[in-house]
């Protein structure tokens, strides 16, 4: 019986499926710990971070099995260094360094950051256990630069009082928001995530009268109401970080976390975006720190200063299970090398040793591992 011309293959039904996305759009929780580390040099510790990444959702699974209900989830996320570094070409289309805005006294700096382990949970304890088995299996791979523990305060309130993220985006919006579709096919179902730590004068602030907060917020503190627009000022947080083209607003999901150590009196909010397009963000950030036009900044970073800054592209559980998929092939391969290898030893003893190199392992002149064939991936054909 000859195969019907119009049936598809199973790798070619499984080749059209669309990307698994990481759990980017997970339900809030109360608890977070925001991972970033550098990667440091050699090949050793490139292959020890894939092999991590590809066994990430094991790990979570494993420690996500000791409490069902407790919404486990973690997204990693890698910087542009990073990425090229691990995978090479070909590059998400609009992964790059986090650009820095300066103007007089406001400044949102660059800095060092390879990979984001963002982890989130109902209890901060599976968030402990499962960020210390991720840096168990790291280990001097990379190098922590930066960890802080977030939690949910009261009824999703910033340490500054007012309630954040009421305008995040719901239900379906979510996916539209995030998630990369046809603008980059060979990265879809990724997403690109910008992270920052900001430090609060709390003293200064909570000296300003209710009123005043609320002008430069653009919302009412108690009740979360926006202000009208003929109060509203146009250096409103809410008016400067609200991005509109073509008519649209475009949304972005943010999962800030307050975090602080009262007895060195730091207060913080650690913000998190993730958007489609990095652009998003980073003409908020403009906005916020140049002004819209410029000198109408955002008059909360009169009281707030960031000190860390970072863009990573987070990719599809897709790319990443491939990973998994792709170093079980070549440990295969491996395998059947070193064992038609071991006959041809046994019958001439005498022969000289002649090292070769594992075909197993691409030789690559840009430094990264050369994941370039991953199965089932077209982004790496």
């Amino acid at each position: 019986m000859e195969p019907d011309s119009d049936s598809m293959s199973a790798p070619q039904a499984a080749a059209r499926l669309p990307a698994l996305a990481q759990p980017v759009a997970a339900p809030l929780t109360r608890a977070a710990i925001f991972l970033v580390a550098t990667l440091n040099p050699g090949f050793d510790n490139r292959r020890t971070v894939l092999s991590l990444c590809g066994d990430l959702a094991a790990l979570v699974r494993a420690v996500e099995f000791r409490d069902l209900e407790g919404g486990l989830s973690c997204v990693i996320g890698f910087g542009s260094s990073a990425w090229d570094r691990l995978f090479g070409p070909p590059r998400p289309a609009e992964l790059h360094p986090f650009r820095e805005f300066r103007a007089g006294a406001r400044h949102a700096p660059s800095t060092p950051g390879d990979l984001l382990f963002h982890i989130r949970a109902k209890r901060m304890d599976l968030c402990f256990e499962l960020a210390t088995q991720i840096m168990a299996r790291l280990g001097n791979a990379v190098s922590p630069v930066d960890e802080v523990h977030g939690f949910r305060f009261f009824d999703d309130r910033d340490l500054m009082g007012f309630v954040d993220g009421t305008e995040n985006p719901r239900g379906a919006a979510v996916t539209d928001a995030v998630l990369i579709v046809d603008e980059d096919p060979s990265f879809a179902g990724g997403s690109y995530v910008i992270v920052q730590k900001y430090l609060h004068d709390l003293a200064a602030w909570n000296a300003l009268p209710t009123e005043a907060q609320e002008r430069i917020i653009g919302r009412t503190k108690l009740s979360d109401i926006e202000l009208d627009d003929s109060v509203k000022p146009t250096s409103a947080h809410n008016a400067l970080t609200t991005i509109v083209e073509d008519g649209k607003e475009i949304k972005i999901l943010r999962d800030n976390m307050p975090f602080g150590r009262p007895g060195h009196s730091e207060f913080g909010t650690y913000f998190i975006g993730y958007s489609r397009s990095p652009r998003t963000i980073e003409q908020m950030l403009e906005n916020m720190f140049i002004g819209r036009p410029p000198g109408n900044y955002d008059r909360i970073l009169d009281f707030s200063r960031a000190v860390t800054g970072n863009l990573f592209f987070v990719p599809s559980a897709t790319f990443l299970e491939n990973l998994a998929e792709d170093r079980s092939n070549e440990a295969q391969t491996s395998e059947e090398q070193t064992s038609e290898a071991q006959p041809a030893v046994a019958q001439s003893p005498e022969a000289p040793a002649v090292a070769e190199a594992s075909s197993s392992i691409p030789s690559v002149r840009d430094g990264s591992l050369g994941i370039g064939s991953l199965k089932g991936d077209k982004r790496h054909e």
